[in-house]
């Protein structure tokens, strides 16, 4: 078995998130919060074309010269067309593979393709048979529970042991649910329980405390943050410590009134601004990189900062949410 974390740790991962994880804020994220694995946004493989992935990804991921280990995500539906495309990714530097069994929502290709694969186990199987055939390094998937139904996980645990995948990352909601209700870890400690193989929680970890929790209850082998981390990247060195003392109440989440307001201003001033340099140097015109950060904004759900969030995400220019940003730590508290 081959793993992107060192044994006997307990490795924090960024999640794939589609817009967001991208190499200029996976830079952020490895320079102040320093996940221990990083996860590319999906490469899309297309099973119709001859070009089975766009140029563009591949140059993304083999230009990755960061510290941790990068995954590399695949979505498709061609069991083919998805051995072909990790062979490709692995000739371009790539170590570690991941099939994209959860996401909820459709995309621009013909078939099941991400959650909706779930309805054709069949199918899953046949992709990750071919997948593992030729995967040189890791190789693992991202799931969610079930299609529509919770009890779907269980049933797929057999081919996933089957297929010689890796490791799982479960998201404990269906695919139907998408991000709605809480994700139920229960089932998450049932698969744990389960199987020998290393369970990696994910789903509504947005605090140190609720990450510490999660561990403890399930036992599984590591976190793998989303939202949380877009909201706040320094989460992966709160969930880090709070595991060292082995005890709840991390500081940001104990902390009340205006010292912890200023805190969190203090460092959102900082993510944004460090965020706004690298989408500079990486994209053009400024007007995607105001709109990449303002997709940022949208996963703060700080109650404190929601009157400001609200103000910076209508700014007109680059200019205006720059100095918004900038001002962030002279408003009144």
């Amino acid at each position: 078995m081959q793993l992107p974390w060192e044994k006997l740790s307990t490795p924090l991962m960024l999640a794939p998130l589609q817009g967001l994880s991208n190499a200029s804020m996976r830079c952020v994220q490895m320079e102040l919060g320093a996940p221990d694995v990083l996860f590319s946004e999906f490469v899309a493989v297309n099973g119709a074309a001859k070009q089975r992935m766009a140029r563009r990804d591949l140059e993304e991921v083999r230009a990755h010269c960061l510290a941790a280990p990068l995954v590399v995500q695949l979505v498709g539906n061609s069991a083919q067309a998805l051995a072909e495309g990790a062979s490709i990714l692995q000739d371009n530097g790539v170590q570690h593979l991941n099939l994209n069994l959860g996401c909820p929502y459709g995309r621009m290709m013909q078939g099941n393709t991400g959650g909706g694969m779930l309805r054709d186990v069949h199918q899953v199987k046949d992709c990750l048979t071919a997948m593992r055939q030729v995967a040189r390094g890791s190789f693992s998937v991202k799931v969610r529970s079930g299609y529509d139904n919770h009890g779907q996980i269980m049933e797929l645990l057999p081919v996933f042991e089957g297929c010689g995948v890796d490791f799982i990352i479960l998201h404990p909601r269906t695919v139907v649910q998408k991000y709605v209700g809480a994700a139920d870890h229960s089932l998450t400690q049932r698969m744990v329980a389960a199987t020998s193989l290393p369970v990696v929680a994910n789903g509504d970890i947005v605090s140190a405390d609720q990450g510490h929790a999660i561990l403890k209850m399930t036992e599984a082998a590591g976190l793998m943050l989303g939202r949380g981390a877009i909201s706040d990247p320094w989460l992966f060195a709160r969930i880090r410590r709070q595991q060292e003392q082995g005890q709840g109440n991390e500081q940001t989440g104990g902390q009340v009134g205006a010292c912890a307001v200023m805190q969190r201003r203090t460092e959102l001033r900082i993510y944004l601004l460090r965020l706004h340099d690298a989408y500079m140097q990486a994209y053009s015109g400024d007007q995607q990189v105001l709109a990449k950060l303002k997709n940022v904004v949208q996963f703060v759900e700080d109650e404190a900062l929601r009157r400001w969030c609200g103000k910076i995400k209508r700014s007109g220019t680059l200019r205006s949410f720059v100095l918004r940003v900038e001002s962030l730590v002279d408003m009144p508290l």
